[in-house]
């Protein structure tokens, strides 16, 4: 089975910034590939070369067996794409919007007005299917703008950073219709900035660190990678943490975290879970809760990069504002 996407050493620069250093990545069939980094890591720009909005500088990408560059116009068949913005037409209602799109797409009147109802069902909005986008809540304007991406039925569909600005409510929601999608056959690509969305949602994850691929693989091999296990130590009182973590500290010989309750810190050997217990009681310190686990993808990123994922400095995605979905 051909990879629904195959890119090679794809490079942009504008101006003066490189956006992209040469980045490969490969998004299977019917699955989820998340393309993880913060701001300025070059995912968006990523995203418009793949949807042929931008023409890369060095490097070749296929979608769909269609090369970007020579074959734009079969990829874009291909393909629906959600920006990180809404970009419905907020002064018409929900079903003009997507009536308007399916015309677009060449459905005859009673087609279109058939599949923005389908769609406006799937995604909770037939109540609102009358009213101005304008009057939607950020979470329904995000559904609307997914349902307007899927009205030509693509096979492939690039989700932008689509939980941006939007309540954990709502994420969650969109959360379910990622998954949903996948019932359909549909493959995904994800960006985000977002650790625990790629953790939730991708079957794979490209790490992206200041336009280059700094790690990819599954969740669990990205946090296997890291190399250790986190040891989370919470006294039961709130006032010994800072006993805590010097004690943690010095069995596990790195460097603790802590956050207003709890003592954090990578470890690689789990015998230090019994010695931090015996120091503990040694102390008179009583647990509230004592656990070894699996890194974050936060800690992941931290491990991988040797900063954390908010932590960029300088830069941008430089990509310039352009057209935020592609059209048969």
């Amino acid at each position: 089975m051909t990879d629904a996407i195959r890119a090679e050493g794809l490079v942009k620069r504008f101006k003066n910034e490189t956006a992209l250093a040469g980045v490969d990545l490969t998004a299977r069939t019917g699955a989820v590939l998340g393309v993880l980094g913060p701001n300025g890591s070059g995912k968006t720009t990523m995203v418009r070369i793949l949807s042929t909005l931008l023409l890369p500088d060095e490097g070749r990408a296929t979608v769909g067996g269609y090369d970007v560059v020579t074959e734009p116009h079969q990829v874009r068949r291909q393909i629906g794409l959600t920006g990180q913005y809404a970009s419905v037409d907020e002064e018409l209602t929900g079903t003009q919007n997507l009536v308007l799109i399916a015309r677009l797409f060449g459905f005859s009147r009673p087609g279109a007005r058939a599949r923005a109802a389908e769609l406006l069902e799937r995604f909770a909005l037939t109540e609102a299917a009358g009213r101005a986008a304008r009057t939607y809540s950020g979470g329904m304007r995000r559904r609307l703008d997914l349902a307007a991406s899927l009205v030509g039925r693509p096979n492939l569909l690039y989700l932008d950073e689509p939980t941006t600005g939007l309540d954990p409510h709502s994420r969650n929601e969109m959360w379910d219709v990622v998954r949903g999608l996948l019932d359909d056959g549909v493959t995904v690509l994800l960006t985000t900035q977002y650790l625990e969305e790629a953790d939730q949602l991708a079957d794979d994850i490209v790490v992206l660190d200041r336009g280059k691929v700094i790690s990819q693989g599954s969740p669990d091999q990205l946090k296997a990678r890291a190399g250790t296990q986190v040891l989370q130590v919470q006294p039961a009182d709130p006032g010994r943490l800072t006993e805590v973590i010097t004690i943690v500290e010095a069995v596990s010989g790195a460097e603790g975290r802590s956050t207003d309750t709890t003592a954090n810190a990578a470890v690689t050997d789990r015998a230090v879970l019994p010695e931090v217990v015996r120091r503990l009681d040694d102390q008179g310190i009583a647990l509230a809760e004592l656990t070894l686990r699996k890194p974050s993808l936060d800690e992941v990123f931290l491990a991988l990069t040797g900063h954390p994922a908010d932590d960029v400095p300088g830069g941008r995605d430089t990509a310039p504002a352009t057209l935020e979905r592609t059209t048969h």
